[in-house]
């Protein structure tokens, strides 16, 4: 509520939390001229199941985005379980597993099931092959238009760093064009970049911000993400909402 209010010297960062744990908001503006837009729209958002509430401002986006430096040359391209390539190790990791847990890695239901978790977790984690830059590349345009620009419900999923379980939600992205804007589609893909990794939904909705905020030199940005976490569903407080 109160960061609609311009200041003239705004706070380098700031964070508001609540006990509710999956919605996190971040907003990237370096003019504080057009934050009041910027929450307005961010905060008029649809309401589903999700519940409130965690803030983070930053007044200048950070240049190095964490897990950036992971990414490969190959932008944003998604592929099958099948595509990804065999990972012994990894594979043999998970029949440890298997075993350790109590049961028998050779029964029938259980005998491809290492190999089966390796791709999957292949195909989990894509985002950290693809790069941000090669994504966004050949999409960004020279436009005369400073409305804003807002993109909603977008189903993202991703998997909890601390659990390795998955966490899955929407997310919404709005930003005030500065002289340039972005592909629509590629505001999903960004999205899906970050998402595809191991992650904190904290992290997640800050590093989609910047990423925006860096590449595009808008007036503003604003991202919200709400997700439910399966870490807390499945195990420890078990309360999904």
């Amino acid at each position: 509520h109160f960061l609609s209010r311009p200041c003239k010297n705004p706070p380098r960062s700031l964070s508001l939390s609540t006990p509710s744990f999956c919605k996190f908001d971040s907003f990237v503006y370096p003019s504080m001229r057009y934050s009041r837009s910027i929450l307005a729209a961010a905060v008029n958002r649809s309401r589903s199941l999700y519940s409130p509430f965690n803030i983070a401002t930053t007044q200048h986006a950070r240049h190095a985005l964490t897990g950036r430096q992971a990414a490969g040359p190959t932008g944003l391209r998604h592929f099958s379980s099948d595509e990804a390539q065999r990972n012994p190790e990894l594979e043999a990791a998970v029949h440890t597993m298997l075993k350790e847990l109590g049961e028998d890695p050779e029964r029938e239901g259980l005998l491809k099931t290492p190999k089966r978790y390796a791709k999957a977790m292949q195909f989990f984690t894509q985002g950290y092959k693809q790069d941000l830059d090669t994504l966004l590349n050949k999409a960004i345009f020279t436009e005369d238009s400073d409305e804003m620009v807002m993109l909603r419900n977008i189903e993202i999923f991703s998997m909890c760093e601390h659990h390795l379980v998955p966490f899955f939600g929407r997310a919404h992205i709005a930003y005030l064009p500065s002289g340039k804007v972005v592909g629509l589609s590629k505001l999903v893909r960004v999205a899906e970049l970050f998402s595809r990794r191991f992650q904190v939904q904290e992290r997640l909705t800050k590093q989609i911000a910047e990423a925006l905020q860096e590449s595009l030199q808008p007036h503003g940005v604003g991202v919200v993400i709400e997700c439910v976490h399966l870490c807390m569903a499945m195990r420890g407080v078990q309360k999904p909402h």
